[in-house]
């Protein structure tokens, strides 16, 4: 890889960054860009996990008032996204890659759809809020585990499915965000230790995008307010359909 390489991923993975903060989405930029630059498809999706890996704790850190009270609730949860990663992350690295080929384009548009509905996802789960429900159903575990193992393997638009998982089975909007970053962060740390330790991972561009994208992050929060999210949502969906188009096709 080139200097030009390191400097178009660095940049990608600073919009990507930004993108996150703003609409959420990142993930359906810097993979197709690091499939561009030369790296295969595994390859560019472990090293895309680890590149955005920073811009999760800020989500969390965003958040640490939702948190209290919730402890146990977390411990929980986190459990749940341990096992969920550790499934995904080990069935990404141990079967064939044209596996992986053959699901990916699948993955992205399903991705794109979902970033595409995510407004009126949120805003049905805003309608049915309900701060009386006690506990936590048996289902949600499940739904959890199950949005991990997506999240170990693939992890585009893992964000929009927790917050409709959580949001559906909490019955607050507000909680369901904050535990959709404790349950992110969990799932992408497990994926990154077990692909740092085994996977194809690109380290140089890793080195570059890490710190970008976390960059981007924090530029992306501070103008968030002041942008209009709902063309910058157009665009990465219908970029990212037309990249599920191009993986289909070069299969």
């Amino acid at each position: 890889m080139s200097a030009v390489d390191l400097l178009i991923a660095a940049g990608v993975a600073l919009l990507a960054g930004g993108i996150n903060s703003i609409a959420g989405g990142g993930s359906l930029i810097l993979f197709p860009t690091l499939i561009g630059l030369g790296l295969g498809t595994v390859p560019a999706n472990v090293t895309n996990s680890i590149a955005q890996w920073p811009g999760y704790i800020g989500g969390v850190l965003g958040f640490r008032r939702e948190y209290a009270g919730q402890r146990s609730r977390l411990i929980r949860f986190s459990v749940v996204a341990v096992l969920g990663g550790t499934t995904g992350s080990v069935l990404l690295l141990t079967t064939p890659s044209a596996a992986f080929d053959t699901v990916v384009p699948v993955l992205v548009f399903l991705a794109s759809i979902l970033l595409a509905f995510q407004p009126m996802i949120t805003r049905r789960l805003k309608g049915h809020e309900d701060d009386a429900v006690d506990g936590d159903p048996v289902w949600l575990y499940a739904a959890l585990f199950l949005a991990t193992v997506y999240g170990g393997y693939f992890g585009g638009a893992l964000g929009v499915i927790l917050v409709g998982v959580l949001g559906v089975g909490l019955h607050r909007l507000k909680l369901a965000n904050a535990m959709k970053s404790a349950v992110s962060v969990t799932t992408a740390t497990i994926s990154v230790v077990i692909f740092s330790i085994f996977g194809p991972v690109a380290w140089e561009y890793v080195a570059v995008c890490a710190p970008a994208s976390l960059v981007g992050g924090f530029l992306g929060a501070k103008v968030a307010t002041r942008i209009p999210t709902t063309p910058l949502r157009v665009l990465i969906v219908v970029f990212g359909i037309a990249v599920a188009v191009y993986l289909f096709l070069r299969r």
